[in-house]
C-alpha cells in the first residue's frame, strides 16, 4: 500500500469518525434529574410544540397575587427538574414559574439533532402559551443560548432576560466544552465536529450566537455566572456582557460556584430580587 493510499485511508477514517462523533454529541449525554416542585400550586401540563410535538411542563403558582411569570429553560441534556431549585427562589419572591423540558429531553417529544435554535423554538411555544403578558425569561447554559434567540425574536413577550452560565460565541463555546469533557477528543476531533455541524446548519453555527444578538436586545438583562465554572469560564460571561448596549446588562458572579451551582450560593437571591425589582428594599 503506497504512502498516498495510507494517507487517504486515514483521512477517510478520520472524516467518518468525526461525522459519527458530530451526531453523538448532538444526541448524548442525556442526564435528566428528579426534583419536583415542593411549593405553591403545581399544575402538570403538556404544551403544544412545533412539529406536532409536546412539551412536558409545570406551572407553579404561589400563594397570593403573583407578581409576574418566569419561564425557565434548562441546559443541554437535562430537563425541567434541573431548574426547580432556581424556580423555588422566584416562587418565594411571589412569581408564578413555568418549567418545561425541551424536545428530546425529559418526557417531551423526541427530536433529532437539537441545538439552541430548537431550544428557542420550544421557548417560543411556551411564550405563546403564556399569553399576551410579557414574562421574565431565564435560560441556563445551552438554554441561555436558546433564550436570547427567543428574546431577540419576541421582544414583546419578554420583559426581562436572565442568562446563567452563558457564552459569547457558539463555536468557541462548543470547542471549549469538548476539550473540557475530554482533552484528546476535543483537540483531535473538535474542529472536525464543528465543521460538520456548521455544514449541516448551513454556516449558521455562529450566526445566532449570544454576542451577535446582544447589541439588538433592549430589555434589561442579568448575566449569572459561577466563578469556578470550567465548562464556560467567567471570561465568557464578561465578553458577552460587553456585547450588550451600555447599561442594559449586569453581571452577577457567584463566588465558589461551578457551572450549575450559582443558585445555591449567598448573594444569588438578592441579585435576582434586585434585578426583578430594582430599588425595592429587601424584606
Amino acid at each position: 500500500m503506497g504512502f498516498l493510499t495510507v494517507v487517504l485511508t486515514a483521512l477517510a477514517l478520520y472524516g467518518a469518525l468525526s461525522i459519527v462523533l458530530a451526531y453523538l454529541v448532538q444526541r448524548y449525554p442525556r442526564q435528566p434529574v428528579t426534583d419536583p416542585p415542593d411549593w405553591g400550586r403545581v399544575e402538570e401540563l403538556r404544551l403544544p410544540a412545533v412539529d406536532s410535538g409536546v412539551l412536558e411542563a409545570w406551572r407553579v403558582t404561589p400563594a397570593g397575587t403573583p407578581r409576574g411569570t418566569v419561564v425557565f429553560m434548562h441546559g443541554w441534556g437535562r430537563n425541567r427538574d434541573r431548574m426547580v431549585a432556581r424556580a423555588r427562589i422566584f416562587g418565594q419572591l411571589g412569581y408564578t414559574t413555568v418549567l418545561f423540558s425541551a424536545r428530546d429531553h425529559g418526557g417531551s417529544s423526541p427530536k433529532t439533532l437539537v441545538h439552541p435554535g430548537t431550544f428557542a423554538e420550544d421557548i417560543e411555544a411556551v411564550l405563546a402559551w403564556c399569553g399576551a403578558s410579557p414574562v421574565v425569561l431565564y435560560g441556563h447554559s445551552a438554554g441561555a443560548g436558546g433564550a436570547i434567540i427567543a428574546a431577540a425574536r419576541n421582544p414583546h413577550r419578554v420583559e426581562r432576560l436572565i442568562l446563567e452560565g452563558s457564552y459569547p460565541f457558539t463555536r468557541e463555546a462548543l470547542l471549549h466544552l469538548y476539550k473540557w469533557a475530554n482533552r484528546f477528543l476535543g483537540v483531535a476531533f473538535g474542529p472536525a465536529i464543528l465543521f460538520w455541524m456548521d455544514l449541516y446548519f448551513r454556516g449558521g453555527l455562529d450566526r445566532v450566537s449570544p454576542a451577535r444578538l446582544a447589541p439588538g436586545i433592549r430589555m434589561p438583562v442579568l448575566l449569572i455566572h459561577g466563578a469556578r465554572d470550567r465548562r464556560f469560564p467567567e471570561a465568557f460571561a464578561r465578553r458577552l456582557l460587553a456585547a450588550f448596549p451600555p447599561g442594559s446588562a449586569s453581571l452577577h458572579v457567584a463566588e465558589g460556584a461551578r457551572h450549575s451551582e450559582a443558585c445555591g450560593t449567598p448573594g444569588y437571591a438578592a441579585a435576582v430580587r434586585n434585578f426583578l425589582e430594582p430599588g425595592v428594599p429587601a424584606p
